[in-house]
């Protein structure tokens, strides 16, 4: 019998491995960064779950979607002008489910990766992210029965498309892995960092240099 967990536990860490991961967990996110990443979220959940309910993928865990939950969480902190930035890793995302919208089997596979994130860590990311956070919160019933459910069904689900969940998975945990990047590129709390290249003594071009004129003239 396969275990999924262990067919994509490397892809799983280097999605947790990502700086975004380590901001997410601070308990000092800036309020308008985590509204933009619970943004994009709300695309990926929402399609997901528009397709998943069509195919009756939720019968037994009716409280797991998470689409209007994120949706409330975004709405009580976002105070930019207009609405955020899509990813472009998110409007992949939304396609490429978009593809696969009558094939239950991989549409289980997002639930997996997604929902039952939302059971198990995000329970921990709930304690430190800003805001209501009804993204996270579930009767304390559900989760134990919805974590037991959700690795029941990707597991049959696995036994007969193995090569389906298995791509599926792989493709969820990576799409996540570069939202985590975009993210963090869009963080501007973090210092700009220079390498030793910019401060090489027998690096310089004093015609061309773009600091010209300033304290750092000829060291770029």
């Amino acid at each position: 019998m396969y275990d999924i967990k262990e067919l994509t536990a490397e892809i799983h860490q280097n999605a947790e491995r990502q700086e975004f991961v380590k901001t997410l967990m601070s308990g000092s996110i800036d309020h308008n960064l985590y509204a933009t990443y619970l943004y994009n979220q709300l695309q990926c959940y929402s399609v997901l779950e528009k397709y998943g309910m069509e195919n009756s993928l939720f019968r037994t865990t009716p409280n797991l979607p998470r689409g209007e939950h994120i949706h409330y969480d975004f709405k009580a902190l976002w105070t930019g002008e207009g609405l955020p930035t899509i990813t472009q890793s998110t409007k992949d995302y939304v396609a490429h489910i978009e593809s696969i919208k009558e094939d239950a089997e991989k549409l289980y596979a997002h639930i997996y990766v997604r929902h039952l994130g939302d059971v198990s860590g995000g329970q921990m990311i709930k304690k430190r992210t800003p805001g209501p956070n009804r993204y996270y919160i579930f009767k304390h019933k559900e989760i134990k029965d919805y974590k037991r459910i959700v690795r029941e069904m990707i597991n049959s689900y696995l036994n007969v498309y193995k090569l389906n969940i298995l791509n599926e998975c792989k493709f969820c945990f990576a799409s996540a892995t570069q939202l985590f990047k975009e993210m963090n590129d869009m963080d501007t709390s973090k210092p700009l960092i220079l390498t030793n290249e910019v401060f090489d003594e027998n690096n310089k071009d004093t015609e061309n240099d773009p600091f010209k004129g300033t304290s750092i003239e000829g060291k770029d």
